[in-house]
């Protein structure tokens, strides 16, 4: 019973209308424009890119946690902050690995379960 006392559950609910919402937005933009799921993809990770290069962004994830931080806007936050760091550090060479570096984990982990799943699932062409 203790650890559902030590549950934050307004921080549970932030997180979940915060991500709710950026999967809404998505939804939308699915539902009612003719972008392509590539396409909504680059703007979810440059939206968040931008805003995290802004310094706005970090005030999501103050508020919404992991609700920010998953979405891939929260890639994009991810790999402007690590570029943004690694300037400071390394010059102008941090700008290219500085993201890369940041966002290691999140990559490994997409490149490993894709792979993962495309040994799982049997996937369809599309017909043209």
């Amino acid at each position: 019973m203790e650890f559902f006392n030590s549950i934050d559950w307004m921080q549970m609910l932030r997180c979940f209308i915060i991500g709710g919402l950026i999967c809404i937005i998505g939804q939308i933009l699915i539902d009612k424009t003719k972008l392509t799921p590539a396409r909504i993809l680059v703007i979810f990770v440059t939206t968040g890119a931008v805003l995290g290069g802004l310094g706005i962004y970090q005030h999501i994830v103050d508020f919404a946690g992991c609700g920010a931080t998953v979405p891939l806007t929260g890639f994009g936050n991810a790999l402007a902050k690590g570029a943004i760091e690694e300037v400071s550090k390394s010059g102008l060479l941090g700008a290219f690995v500085g993201g890369t570096k940041a966002a290691a984990g999140g990559i490994a982990a997409a490149v490993f379960f894709g792979y993962i799943a495309s040994l799982i699932s049997k996937p369809k062409m599309k017909k043209q």
